[in-house]
């Protein structure tokens, strides 16, 4: 089905940058803590992990420093089923590297990302023959805070037009305040997140972004061109805007043990039902599902139930999905 998504055929393609992640024990300090963990993280890599979780045929595009971390991060994500091969090696940036620093509920993150390879990405990226038989683009509004040139290539993906691509454009608003210019990310993503196919976008970042007092009607009139617009609720709910209406899932109960990564994993839920025709309130559902995988772990791709638990959660009746179907998470 051109530029859709139901049983679509081809993969998807995620571009965007991963880093190398140090992090203490999730009950440590950073200022105390005597051992770091190493992890890779990466918004589009964590979507596109998932989904090759999910059995979707996956590709991720970007660039890496040709150097000890670079080659942590491409076995990594490579391990987890994820095309890696058109990932860039350069010579002369280096990997960027993130610190997470553990704050009760929440996660600081500190970030060491200027002059990257990824950030030297540009345009010329949307060249790679993946993209020919892609059923889905997935982009997130981390790429174009990068760097002029990245922003130039999200820019550049996003204005094709529908009759010159194979493939639906999936965009996840992802608004990360620390790397954005005061005064410069509310407009910039929002014309971002218009011209998608599909938009992602949380409802505490939208109120950020676009105003305090926003619900998700609000942010729908806002963005009222994406074929299919969710907005997140936090561990409330998801809520998508279609041409068949609002469709309302509730999150599963789970325990938290890191936010850090959870939408990355419920975006990738999503797309992963949609492309199997599944629908959209199981589409959603599925994100909730891979979203609390992520939710229980302190990297940001944790693993998933098995294909049978996730398909008896899919199977439940409205009245039993929600919190009470968390405590049928595991097992």
């Amino acid at each position: 089905m051109t530029n859709g998504w139901e049983s679509a055929e081809g993969a998807v393609v995620c571009i965007g940058e991963t880093m190398a992640a140090l992090a203490p024990a999730p009950s440590s300090s950073l200022e105390c803590a005597d051992d770091l963990r190493v992890s890779v993280a990466g918004a589009e890599s964590n979507v596109a992990m998932y989904l090759a979780d999910l059995g979707v045929p996956v590709a991720w595009l970007s660039a890496v420093g040709d150097d000890p971390l670079g080659r942590r991060v491409l076995a990594e994500v490579g391990a987890a089923g994820v095309d890696v091969s058109g990932v860039r090696r350069d010579p002369e940036r280096p990997t960027g590297l993130l610190v997470k620093e553990p704050n009760g509920s929440r996660t600081r993150v500190h970030y060491y990302r200027g002059n990257s390879a990824a950030s030297a990405m540009g345009p010329d990226v949307l060249a790679d023959d993946r993209l020919k038989s892609a059923a889905v683009l997935h982009l997130t509004g981390v790429t174009p805070a990068l760097s002029p040139s990245c922003r130039n290539l999200v820019t550049t993906a996003l204005t094709v037009p529908a009759a010159e691509r194979p493939y639906a454009i999936s965009f996840d608003v992802n608004h990360r305040p620390a790397l954005w210019p005061p005064g410069t990310a509310a407009t910039v993503l929002r014309d971002l997140a218009e011209l998608a196919d599909i938009t992602f976008v949380g409802l505490d970042e939208a109120r950020e972004l676009w105003g305090a007092d926003l619900e998700p009607a609000d942010v729908r009139r806002l963005l009222p061109q994406p074929r299919l617009l969710v907005v997140k609720d936090g561990g409330h709910s998801a809520i998508a805007f279609s041409d068949e209406g609002v469709r309302i899932v509730p999150a599963l109960d789970t325990d938290v043990v890191e936010p850090v990564g959870a939408g990355d994993a419920f975006a990738a839920g999503v797309l992963a039902g949609l492309l199997r025709g599944d629908g959209i309130e199981r589409a959603l559902r599925l994100g909730h599902i891979t979203a609390a995988s992520a939710l229980q772990v302190t990297a940001d791709h944790g693993p998933l139930p098995d294909s049978a638990r996730i398909e008896w959660l899919l199977e439940l009746p409205a009245s039993e999905w929600g919190a009470g179907a968390g405590s049928g998470f595991r097992g």
